[in-house]
Formats: structure tokens, C-alpha cells, sequence
């Protein structure tokens, strides 16, 4: 916690600005190591870039006005971009969370944060705060987040099963978790819905509700993350095959 105030504090004094963009950082301690996890039984899509399409293009879809309509968020919420990448959902949930809220923009690509950092000081939002990830573990501070979501970067999580465990503790008790993807192999930067169930099952997450996103948005699947001491333990989880679709 201590990591998480110092974070606070330096968000407070700064706000979004350059030098504060120099020292992102993560947010927590370390969380179960890689090694303890199986490995996906498919393939990983590298990362590409920061963004999967223009920003005109997903505001003509109503991307973010959706997944937030969806998933309830409202103002004074604390609500994870986790993949920030450019911050396209950051920047749009800031406004909507209000000053009582704050967007945890999280990635593992630390100049990605960097830059979403400049460009929240350019539209001076001042409730966003940065953590930096690991591939295994988004390192965020425990019971942290109304909600969080993945948007289109699932399939390039190296380490799922590590990931999605690492993250369950920084979900607060009713806290959703929202991943969209594309029905579609995850070598083709997409993930099948039903692999996607079958991983975060494994892990302990519920599924909610499952809904279509417009145009060529994909799908939002929801999440509630395992209930306290529902968890499974590292060595009990097992990889999903490899399921049609998944090549």
C-alpha cells in the first residue's frame, strides 16, 4: 500500500504532467509468480500497437458509451483500463467517473503509458492514475476496483491463468469484470468466446452475461471475479485445450 501512496501522492501534486510521466511505476507488490501457472495451451498474439483502429471509427460504434452502459460504470467509481494502450477508454471514462472516481490506466508497455500520461495533461484529466504490469500480473493493490476492463488485448496476455489470478484480488467484493474480444483465433488477435469461458473458469471467475458489441466491435463478456476463499490455488489450475477456433 505503501507503492499505492506514493502514487497517489505524486498524481495529486502533478496531475498527468511530463516529470510525473517519468516515474510510472507500479502500483503493488509482486503477486504469484509465472512460473507456478500452466502455460496457455494456444497461441499468444504479440503486441502490435497501442490501438486496434481509429478512434473516429470505434466512436461511430459508441464503443465506450456501451461497454460503460453495460457494465454499469457511474460517477465516483475506481475502474480499471487494463491494456490502456493509447487510452481510448481512459480518456473517455475519466469524465464519466467524475472527480470522486478515478481510471487506473494499467499496461505492461511502460511508454505506452507515457504517452496516454502527455495526453491526459493535454485534455487535463485529473483523475487518472498509471500502473505499470507484468505479463503475469497486473500488479494492482488489493481490493481496488469497481470494475475493470480488457478491451481487445486478451489474446495477447502472455500469462492468462497467472494474469487473471494475480488481477482477482484487486476486484472488490461485486466488482465486474469486462473483456472484448472478437470471435476469432487468437493467432488472429481475437479469442473464441467459449476458450475465453473455459479460462476464466478455470480460474474461478463467474460469467455473468454475454452481449454484442456493434459493427465489427466484437463482443463484451462479463465477469465476476472468485468469491473470498473461492479461489483456486495455482497448482489446481488446469490449461484449456486447445478448442476449435483457437489455432
Amino acid at each position: 500500500m505503501m507503492a499505492l501512496a506514493r502514487a497517489v501522492m505524486l498524481f495529486v501534486g502533478l496531475g498527468a504532467t511530463c516529470a510525473y510521466a517519468a516515474d510510472i511505476g507500479y502500483l503493488a507488490p509482486p503477486g504469484a509468480p509465472a512460473k507456478e501457472f500452466p502455460s496457455p495451451r494456444r497461441p499468444v498474439a504479440q503486441i502490435v500497437g497501442p490501438t486496434r483502429a481509429s478512434e473516429e471509427h470505434r466512436d461511430s460504434l459508441n464503443e465506450a458509451g456501451e461497454i460503460a452502459r453495460l457494465l454499469e460504470l457511474k460517477p465516483g467509481m475506481t475502474v480499471g483500463d487494463v491494456g490502456a494502450g493509447s487510452g481510448y477508454h481512459t480518456v473517455r471514462l475519466s469524465p464519466l467517473v467524475g472527480p470522486t472516481g478515478s481510471v487506473i490506466a494499467q499496461d505492461v508497455t511502460r511508454n505506452y503509458l507515457v504517452e496516454l500520461a502527455k495526453r491526459t495533461q493535454r485534455l487535463k484529466l485529473t483523475n487518472v492514475i498509471f500502473a505499470l504490469g507484468k505479463p503475469h500480473d497486473p500488479r494492482l493493490p488489493a481490493s481496488f476496483l469497481d470494475a475493470a476492463i480488457l478491451v481487445h488485448m486478451y489474446h495477447e496476455i502472455a500469462q492468462p491463468y497467472a494474469f487473471l489470478y494475480n488481477l482477482a484480488p484487486a476486484l472488490k467484493q461485486g466488482a465486474r469484470l469486462g473483456i472484448v474480444d472478437l470471435e476469432r483465433p487468437t493467432s488472429e488477435h481475437g479469442t473464441p468466446i467459449e476458450l475465453l469461458r473455459c479460462e476464466l473458469a478455470t480460474v474461478g471467475y463467474r460469467e455473468i452475461a454475454t452481449y454484442q458489441l456493434a459493427g465489427d466491435g466484437g463482443y463484451l463478456a462479463v465477469f465476476s471475479p472468485p468469491e473470498d476463499g473461492s479461489r483456486k490455488s495455482p497448482r489446481d489450475i488446469v490449461a484449456c485445450g486447445n478448442r476449435a477456433g483457437a489455432r
